[in-house]
């Protein structure tokens, strides 16, 4: 019996020894979650854009800094042809088109046939022509037999001066008549029905108004074609009235393209439209700006005005900002471990990876360096 109790101690002793061994082998190895910062908890408040951390050291602050900026007015507007560049094609003859030659969009030369009208006025006005040649032919016989006829005093010298004044008569109706036919376009000594129509400048077709077929009025509106000079253009802009005093002719504005947002161009305030929209209350701001090719008429841009009074705004590092559903965010302490997530209104970037901040944010106020790390865990 004292046999079998000594046996169960010593198996008892040895395995406490070997829990004891197992226990000092564990206690050497790393463990990486007992190493790692406790996550941080986040409590939502009431107001859905107030949240607690249990951990705020995770999230270090940094102070907005003072940023001296000239004011700045975005607007709004819309690249338009400079209306002074712009030539109508017009046709002198009413009839119907039987071939163009161009179309709108199509960049064309000064003196380039653009489209091809039957009329007949031209038929008309050919006959004209043939009866002033033979009219004045018969003048000019008439004159030389009552000269002659004078000269022998057959005849009276009031009969010479109305054979003279009959064949200036009929030599103005010549000249008229045949200076119809040029006008028309028209060789008189190869009449033809056709009229040609040829550009009267340079420039690209900004507005057609005839197809195959289809009849001209002559002098009449609508033009065939419209012609314009695209190498300067307008930016037509909607100021709205109260921003009016920051706007001044002859001051430069930078234009920024929808369709090249990185690149800015410089447009000079040519005019300031003296009525304003009723319904909306703002002004007509036009601006000529050099067309390196890239505008295109209907193409929207952003104009920025800048004041001469230099303003004092918030900078933040750019990590600061949180883009959010098309909106910016900060993250802002408002106490012992809770931060507050407001929106701001960012400006031009700044140099050492800063962020221009219009309102939101007043130089001294202290926001999270890092934004995206919080809003994840605002978010798990």
């Amino acid at each position: 019996m004292k046999n079998l109790c000594f046996a169960c101690l010593a198996g008892v002793a040895l395995c406490l020894a070997f829990a004891s061994f197992l226990t000092g082998c564990n206690e050497g190895k790393a463990d990486p979650k007992g190493e790692a910062p406790p996550p941080a908890n986040v409590e939502p408040d009431l107001d859905a854009n107030n949240f607690k951390v249990d951990h705020p050291e995770q999230f270090p602050l940094v102070t907005a800094v003072e940023h001296r900026a000239a004011p700045a007015l975005n607007v709004t507007g819309v690249v338009q042809p400079d209306i002074s560049r712009a030539v109508p094609v017009i046709s002198l003859a009413a009839g119907r088109v039987v071939e163009i030659k161009a179309r709108l969009g199509d960049v064309v030369k000064k003196g380039q046939l653009l489209l091809r009208v039957q009329s007949n006025e031209v038929s008309a006005a050919y006959q004209t022509y043939l009866k002033a040649v033979n009219d004045e032919r018969l003048a000019k016989v008439q004159l030389d037999r009552a000269q002659i006829l004078f000269e022998k005093g057959a005849v009276a010298k009031s009969a010479l001066e109305i054979a003279q004044t009959a064949e200036q008569d009929v030599a103005e109706d010549l000249r008229a008549a045949t200076e119809q036919l040029r006008l028309l376009g028209i060789d008189k000594g190869h009449p033809s029905a056709i009229v040609d129509i040829f550009a009267p400048t340079s420039g690209v077709i900004t507005d057609q108004q005839v197809t195959n077929s289809s009849g001209v009025q002559g002098l009449g509106s609508p033009n065939p074609f419209t012609i314009s000079d695209l190498s300067y253009v307008w930016i037509i802009c909607d100021v709205y009235e109260n921003d009016l005093d920051a706007v001044h002719v002859g001051e430069y504005a930078d234009i920024r393209l929808n369709a090249h947002p990185n690149r800015v161009f410089k447009g000079r305030i040519d005019n300031i439209l003296p009525v304003l929209d009723p319904s909306l209350r703002t002004a007509k701001v036009r601006l000529e700006v050099p067309n390196p090719g890239s505008m295109r008429v209907g193409m929207f841009v952003t104009a920025t005005f800048y004041g001469k009074q230099a303003e004092m705004r918030a900078a933040v590092p750019a990590s600061a900002i949180l883009h959010l559903h098309d909106r910016e965010w900060v993250y802002m302490p408002i106490s012992a471990g809770r931060f507050k997530r407001l929106e701001v209104v960012t400006g031009n970037s700044l140099p050492s990876n800063l962020q221009e901040v219009v309102s939101g944010v007043k130089p001294g106020d202290q926001v999270v360096s890092n934004a995206l790390p919080l809003q994840n865990t605002v978010e798990q």
